[in-house]
């Protein structure tokens, strides 16, 4: 009788850490996801922003363009 509720708890046990790690991989997956949206919906600004400082690092002027031809940087 005890033998059978020793493997019955680690029979649980080990049917815990299973558990946990499809929990850690759902969790892995739900972040790549998050991730992958900001990185869609914010991609274009990102741009925008580096190719301004790069031109500001250079001493030059960021001209914004509002289609979908990037800015210009002049001197």
């Amino acid at each position: 009788m005890l033998s059978t509720i020793v493997k019955s708890v680690a029979r649980a046990r080990r049917e815990e850490t299973g558990a946990t790690a499809v929990e850690y991989g759902i969790m892995v997956a739900l972040i790549a996801v998050v991730i992958i949206v900001a990185v869609t919906l914010l991609g274009g600004n990102l741009v925008e922003t580096f190719n301004s400082t790069a031109c500001s690092v250079k001493g030059g002027a960021w001209t914004a363009s509002t289609s979908t031809v990037a800015g210009s940087c002049s001197k």
